[in-house]
This record gives structure tokens, C-alpha cells and sequence, in this order.
């Protein structure tokens, strides 16, 4: 009988996985991916859409799209995770495997920060839509860009925010009635790589953008229009654009196999502390950014892991906690950081800069996915 696979969500990791193990074994496999969802968007995709560059229409990948031999998607709500029996019960069905893969990904916790669901996020995608209309009817006083806590998804995307409002305030004409702040719970921009933060920073300082580290958004009063930070000091606002804080869904703290948020997990092989049971992803706690190449290349090591334990044989890739993150600078100019966090004593960034001839680059990392996974 094949093995039997169960990957929970069908993000960058999960998606990965299925396809690599598709590859290698085709009708062989026999593995179940879930996600609730019917529809693939490119994190990255949301700050397009937020100012008016695309529309959600034209982002959104269809999941049945995604057709490999041996895999099955299926549109189902994982209500409960049994990893001791590797039983996972959903909205349609209850699913046993020989393999649990863990992929669900990292939820919004708007409540965890008193006033924000009155007001803005544009992590989410239907945040990142919503403020697409209410952008171009902002032309003068304080946006403040906030990030409610951290560990979050896509470190540089805040920043990125940031120089891409400018832009959209420059072209609007009204730049010069507006003030631009960004209130970040990190020490810098990019920690992994000063040389990045250090542009990032010099780019704010030119753009007018006043830059605040090591606070975070603890509460919104959305009448008074003020924002309290963790140093007790406040900051008023006339548009508020917040990062969420984030959690590991529910249903995964339900099964007992988080703690401190997160699923422990062994950094370089992405094994549970339950046999047979892997997590990757922004769910796993590897010490890796939370963003999707990272959980692209955590997939690969699962999948050479699995593939040797199925076939009786074969090498083990190691999880190298390597990648690339894209970084809008504005202008049509984009930088390129390249993180490593495993290979030395401490994580490493090595940064190109901002150029319009970088923006290839990142269409090619888009559409070679959107090829790989979905056939376009």
C-alpha cells in the first residue's frame, strides 16, 4: 500500500512538499493536502493590491489549478489534530496517515490588540483589498504604519509599506500635507543584515519618514484616533495601517503540539517531538524568518526525509535556513536581501541594491512558482 501523507495547508510549504514528493514517486504517493481556502495569493501580492497596482481578481490562483499525480487537494477546515495517532478530523472527514506534515501557516490575532479590529490591517488579504478604496481618499495629516508584535510574516514588508505610501501620496499630489511614521518591534528594519537596514533607514530619512525601533502598537482608541505604545507613549493618527499580531491557529494549540505560540521543532530536519510528525512553515519555531521561500526550502528538507524513510533508502537534506527576500524601495526600484541563518555563528544578509532591473528578478520568482505549482 502507498504511503499515506496528510500535509495541513497548502501555502508555500505545503505546496512544495506535495509537489517534490509528486515528482518523485507520482501515482506512488498517496498524499491528502488540506486547506480551507479555494484560492493561492503571493504574500507580496497584497501591498500590489492595497495601492490600486492590481486587483484581487487578478492575484488570486485557483486551487484546482493545482493538479499532481498522487496528491489531492481537498477544500476542508481542520477541526482537530490528534499527532499521537496522526488522525486529523475536518469539517468533511476524518484523515489517518503514516506522515502528518504540519503547514498551517501563522493567524491574525486582531483581539490581542484592543481597537485594531475597528481599525486597519493590511496583512490580510481582504485587509490589503479593503484598503485599496480607502487609500485615495487620504490626503493630508499622520498615517501610522504599526506592527502590534513580533515574530510577524515578511519582516521587510512594513518597511516596504512605507516607501510604497510615499510614492502613492508623491503621485496623488498631496505627499506634502501628509506625515508618514512607522513604529517596528525590532531593533532595525532587516536585523539579519545591517548593511539592508541601514538603506532602508537612509531611505526613510530622505521620504520624510519617521522611523521608530524597538516599540510596538499595544492598543488603538479608534474614536481619539491615538495609538498607545509599549513605552506608555501615544501616537495620534488619521490612518492607521497595522500588522496583526500572530499566533498559531487554534486547532493547532488545541493538539498540544505548541509552546510558547509556536511548534517546537528540530531547526535543521523540521521533526516534531511526535513520531512521524513534521511542521514547516511560519508555524514552526526554526529560528527563520516567517515568510515563503523560508518555508519552501524547510519543504525540501521534509521531502528528501520522507522519500528516504518510504523508499528504505537515500539522503537526508539538512533544512539550510538560507533564502531571498524582494524589497520595494519605491520608484520602481527593488533591493534584494539574501539571509542565511545556519551556515555561520550568528545569521548573515548579504543586500543588493535598489534597481529597476531587480524587479525581473522577482517576476521570475512569481511566475516559476506559478508554473511549478499551478501549470501558468
Amino acid at each position: 500500500m502507498s504511503a499515506r501523507i496528510t500535509v495541513l495547508g497548502a501555502g508555500f510549504g505545503g505546496m512544495e512538499l506535495s509537489t517534490i514528493l509528486s515528482e518523485s514517486l507520482g501515482d506512488d504517493i498517496a498524499v491528502t493536502l488540506i486547506d480551507k481556502s479555494d484560492t493561492f495569493v503571493f504574500g507580496y501580492s497584497k501591498l500590489d493590491v492595497m495601492f490600486g497596482r492590481t486587483t484581487l481578481d487578478a492575484v488570486r490562483l485557483p486551487y484546482r489549478n493545482f493538479v499532481k499525480p498522487g496528491v489531492r487537494l481537498l477544500r476542508e477546515t481542520v477541526e482537530s489534530i490528534d499527532p499521537v495517532s496522526r488522525r486529523v478530523t475536518t469539517d468533511a472527514a476524518t484523515h489517518e496517515c503514516d506522515y502528518l506534515v504540519v503547514a498551517l501557516g501563522a493567524d491574525y490575532d486582531l483581539a490581542a490588540t484592543p481597537g485594531l479590529e475597528g481599525a486597519n490591517e493590511f496583512y490580510s488579504v481582504a485587509g490589503a483589498n479593503r484598503l485599496r478604496d480607502i487609500l485615495p481618499s487620504f490626503s493630508k495629516g499622520h498615517a501610522l504604519i504599526g506592527v502590534c508584535g513580533a515574530p510577524y510574516k515578511c519582516p521587510p514588508a512594513p518597511s516596504e509599506c512605507a516607501l510604497m505610501l510615499h510614492d502613492f501620496l508623491t503621485s496623488s499630489g498631496v505627499r506634502g500635507q501628509c506625515e508618514i511614521t512607522m513604529v517596528l518591534p525590532l531593533p532595525s528594519p532587516v536585523p539579519p543584515s545591517p548593511e539592508t537596514s541601514k538603506a532602508l533607514i537612509a531611505a526613510f530619512a530622505e521620504r520624510g519618514i519617521r522611523f521608530m525601533p524597538n516599540r510596538r502598537i499595544v492598543s488603538l482608541d479608534n474614536g481619539r484616533r491615538v495609538a498607545s505604545l509599549d513605552d506608555g507613549s501615544e501616537l495620534a493618527y488619521d490612518l492607521f495601517l497595522g500588522v496583526p499580531r500572530h499566533r498559531a491557529p487554534a486547532v493547532v494549540e488545541a493538539s498540544g503540539m505548541a509552546e510558547g505560540g509556536w511548534v517546537p521543532v528540530n531547526p535543521r530536519t523540521l521533526e516534531t517531538k511526535f513520531a512521524n510528525v513534521y511542521a514547516v512553515g511560519d508555524i514552526a519555531n526554526t529560528g527563520t524568518p516567517k515568510a515563503g521561500v523560508f518555508a519552501e526550502g524547510a519543504a525540501a528538507a521534509v521531502a528528501t526525509s520522507l522519500l528516504a524513510r518510504i523508499r528504505g533508502e537515500g539522503d537526508v537534506t539538512l533544512y539550510g535556513g538560507a533564502g531571498s527576500c524582494y524589497l520595494e524601495f519605491g520608484g520602481g526600484r527593488i533591493g534584494r536581501v539574501d539571509v542565511d541563518f545556519f551556515s555561520g555563528p550568528k545569521p548573515t544578509g548579504t543586500y543588493y541594491e535598489p534597481d529597476v532591473a531587480l524587479r525581473a528578478d522577482k517576476e521570475l520568482f512569481g511566475s516559476s512558482r506559478k508554473a511549478r505549482w499551478f501549470g501558468l
